[in-house]
């Protein structure tokens, strides 16, 4: 079977989960919307017309001066009086939510609940829970596919070379893992956390130091298989080199394990950062996280829609997930390449 005719089958088993298959595109339908969050839920317009000309207060900072006002400072576009100086020579265009994620809605009471105002209510401090959920699902979907792709070359190349290698290497390979597997990783990460308070990229470097042992094993074992595979001998008696053998002959057998794998690995990872936000020892205060959603749905049981919101997105983002797992193990399955349905 070909390569081209081997992966239209493997699509074909992949559209075939319907559950799956529909949760892909959902799943990245949601995504890719949330990457456009300043153009969705923002405390600025996106286009501002005035005396004649465009200007674009998404991508640049305008003082009042350049609508008529008296003050060099930044235009706050919500207020009346800009409001008033704008709309006596133009036009303002809103996206769809009037606010950011950090934005405080001043005239309500706080937490206050879901109006044509705020869709989703306001949380303990006032800020549109809506437009935090937008930009806390994007952060968790890019944190957990960057820990997902650092974690995988780093467990890729561990298992690959404790499965071609062997001996010595793999027994000692297989000590450390046991031991670094079995050590309470949230709790280290809860510590480690607290000396400093982490950015994104210091979370991300921290978790990774976990994330990475969870594709050894099976990486090892397809490694290990493939190693004794006939055409690999032959290649190596051949005098082909180490490297080539296991980036070209073996590598991509093992690909197959990982990228069933690797939806899974996404869900964990969303869950650890959700559970440290939750925790207070995550993202920086006051950044749009789902883990302070739930704690703070947690701490105000009076605002029953803040919990139910972080309920039900996490719901909803890893049960998506999970059947885009299924649905690719099913896919990448040898069994099914030659069967019937």
């Amino acid at each position: 079977m070909t390569l081209s005719l081997l992966n239209q089958r493997r699509w074909q088993n992949f559209t075939r989960n319907r559950r799956g298959y529909f949760s892909f595109w959902l799943f990245l339908i949601l995504f890719f919307t949330t990457l456009f969050a300043e153009f969705i839920a923002n405390e600025k317009p996106l286009v501002v017309y005035y005396d004649g000309s465009l200007y674009f207060p998404v991508f640049k900072i305008y003082p009042e001066t350049t609508f008529g006002g008296e003050f060099e400072l930044e235009t706050d576009y919500r207020q009346d009086y800009a409001k008033n100086l704008i709309n006596a020579k133009g036009w303002m265009l809103w996206p769809p939510i009037h606010y950011s994620y950090d934005t405080i809605n001043y005239a309500r009471v706080a937490p206050a609940p879901p109006s044509l105002d705020n869709w989703l209510g306001t949380d303990d401090q006032g800020r549109d829970v809506l437009a935090r959920v937008i930009y806390g699902f994007r952060i968790s979907i890019l944190f957990g596919l960057t820990l997902t792709v650092f974690s995988s070359i780093i467990g890729v190349a561990a298992g690959a070379v404790q499965g071609f290698y062997g001996g010595r290497i793999d027994l000692f390979g297989q000590r450390f893992i046991e031991i670094w597997s079995g050590m309470p990783s949230l709790y280290l990460l809860i510590i480690l956390s607290s000396f400093v308070e982490p950015g994104f990229w210091w979370l991300l470097g921290i978790t990774l130091l976990f994330q990475w042992v969870a594709l050894v094993d099976v990486v090892r074992a397809e490694f290990l298989r493939g190693r004794n595979l006939e055409y690999v001998r032959a290649a190596k008696a051949l005098g082909m080199g180490n490297s080539r053998l296991m980036f070209k002959h073996i590598l991509p057998n093992a690909m197959i394990a990982t990228i069933t794998f690797m939806p899974f690995i996404l869900t964990g990872a969303i869950t650890t950062l959700t559970s440290l936000d939750f925790l207070g020892f995550g993202l920086p205060a006051g950044s749009p996280s789902l883990g302070e959603l739930i704690a703070q749905g947690k701490n105000n049981l009076h605002a029953p829609w803040l919990g139910i919101t972080a309920f039900t997105v996490m719901s909803v983002m890893l049960i998506l997930l999970v059947f885009i797992g299924e649905a690719a193990r099913d896919a990448l399955d040898p069994r099914k390449y030659y069967m019937g349905h």
